[in-house]
């Protein structure tokens, strides 16, 4: 169908489903700390602004929430439908799991998610600070187990293969933390961070050019620069020694980030720019920086990797996708941290709030968080092909027997109805965004009417109450 086999198109479908659901996890795990930390600066300081700051959120993560928890599990029933001999080969590995993160994680963000929507008024505010941060480490908690999953794929330990070829658990300890969960972790947290950071500090740019006394607005666009200034180097370093643990795991997948089809003893340049061929081996139009290959890779001017004529042809992944996407993700770091020191630069001139052409750049930046994860996750998986568990077992050894037009009409039917319900979500989403965070939620004149836990709205009705007789 359309030119591709059943297999290919299975693969489209799961990548298109995922590359949907990644963008909300990203969002909501950052988002759910914030609210976290918002909610205790206001326990701590009694400063009205942050719980103006967190109401004016926390609509937008339960939406983004809920959205994340819908297309989340439709992935699951593509393992039986598409996927199912990867499923019976590692079903006792990833179901236990993939279990373990519904009754942990989803558990205990479920079980507190209504008290930190709806109960503040109910339980007091310290008991609504604990409902809070328990979502967000239940986010946290989600992260941690479904990374524990995808690192497995891309770095099993802790396992035999039984007599009918399943995967069986050995070590758990070495299942869940192993070698490349550390990183990947790190990595994606920091990620979530970043995303969110960058998606506050757009919405308050866009209301400080509108306003540039708007209160929260200034809130949001300050720790979203402290934000940037401070996670922005961490991630590069994560990423850095993310790198180095793919080398050693993974070193074809290394090879086709870097675009290097041959081994460069004496010294690697790094190519910042090029085409790789695959048909040709070799990089077209390639612009390179003599020893930085070697010296970011090897920590050593004159080290070497492995190019990628080392592998076999049926075990390498595409270089030009994972080539660029790579450098997509890298460039957007970058930027992260070039946004932050401006941010440091106009603070200390006394203008941040002022600068407008700063408010227009983190508008700029505000989605491109959400483009680093997508490009960092095509990175990662595309970049581990031909393999569903890497070096063990192949993408087309995991599928069960399937019909390109069977697979081909329900992937149209994903990309009609995602667009429609997801589309129609993240439109409310935008839309809730630019409600102006200073209006609607007044709270900077109420007095000991706050205090005494009345709420504007109720204050307004008391006082149009007639005396009791």
């Amino acid at each position: 169908m359309f030119g591709f086999d059943a297999i290919e198109l299975a693969r489209m479908q799961f990548a298109f489903t995922v590359s949907a659901h990644i963008t909300f996890p990203a969002f909501s795990i950052g988002l759910a700390s914030f609210l976290a930390v918002l909610n205790g600066l206001h326990l701590l300081t009694k400063n009205e602004i942050y719980l103006q700051v967190f109401n004016y959120w926390k609509t937008i993560f339960a939406v983004v929430f809920g959205m994340g928890v819908v297309s989340g599990i439709v992935m699951s029933y593509q393992f039986g439908t598409n996927w199912p001999i990867f499923a019976d080969k590692t079903g006792p590995i990833l179901g236990p799991l993939l279990g373990y993160e519904v009754m942990s994680a989803f558990f205990l963000e479920a079980g507190f998610l209504g008290v930190m929507l709806f109960g503040r008024e109910r339980v007091g505010p310290r008991l609504h600070l604990f409902a809070t941060s328990m979502v967000a480490l239940g986010t946290l908690m989600s992260a941690t187990w479904i990374l524990s999953v995808n690192s497995w794929m891309q770095t099993p330990a802790g396992y035999s293969i039984n007599e009918v070829g399943q995967f069986v658990p050995e070590n758990w300890f070495e299942i869940v933390f192993n070698p490349s969960f550390p990183y990947r972790l790190v990595h994606m947290v920091l990620a979530a961070f970043l995303t969110t950071a960058l998606a506050i500090g757009a919405v308050g740019a866009w209301h400080l050019l509108k306003d540039s006394t708007n209160k929260p607005a200034r809130l949001m666009f300050s720790m979203t620069m402290w934000m940037l200034i401070t996670v922005a180097p961490l991630q590069i370093l994560a990423g850095d020694e993310h790198g180095i643990n793919t080398l050693e795991y993974q070193p074809a997948k290394i090879a086709a980030m870097e675009g290097h089809y041959e081994t460069e003893e004496g010294g690697t340049p790094l190519i910042i720019f090029g085409f790789p061929n695959d048909e040709t081996e070799r990089v077209d139009y390639a612009v390179k920086i003599p020893y930085l290959g070697s010296l970011i890779l090897t920590r050593s001017l004159t080290g070497s990797f492995a190019g990628l004529k080392e592998f076999p042809k049926e075990d390498r992944s595409p270089a030009l996708i994972v080539f660029w996407t790579f450098r997509i993700m890298v460039a957007i770091g970058f930027g992260m941290l070039g946004l932050g020191m401006w941010g440091v630069f106009k603070r200390w001139r006394g203008s941040m709030y002022e600068s407008r052409w700063l408010q227009k750049a983190s508008i700029l930046m505000g989605p491109m968080g959400f483009v680093a994860v997508l490009a960092g996750w095509v990175t990662t998986e595309v970049g581990r092909q031909p393999w569903t568990v890497y070096g063990l077992l192949r993408t087309v050894d995991s599928a069960g027997p399937l019909e390109a037009s069977a697979v081909g009409a329900s992937l149209l039917v994903f990309i009609v109805v995602y667009f429609t319900l997801f589309g129609a979500g993240t439109v409310y989403v935008l839309r809730l965004m630019g409600q102006n965070p200073d209006e609607g939620n007044d709270i900077h004149d109420l007095g000991p009417t706050r205090a005494a836990g009345i709420t504007p709205g109720l204050a307004k009705n008391l006082s149009n109450e007639e005396p009791k007789k």
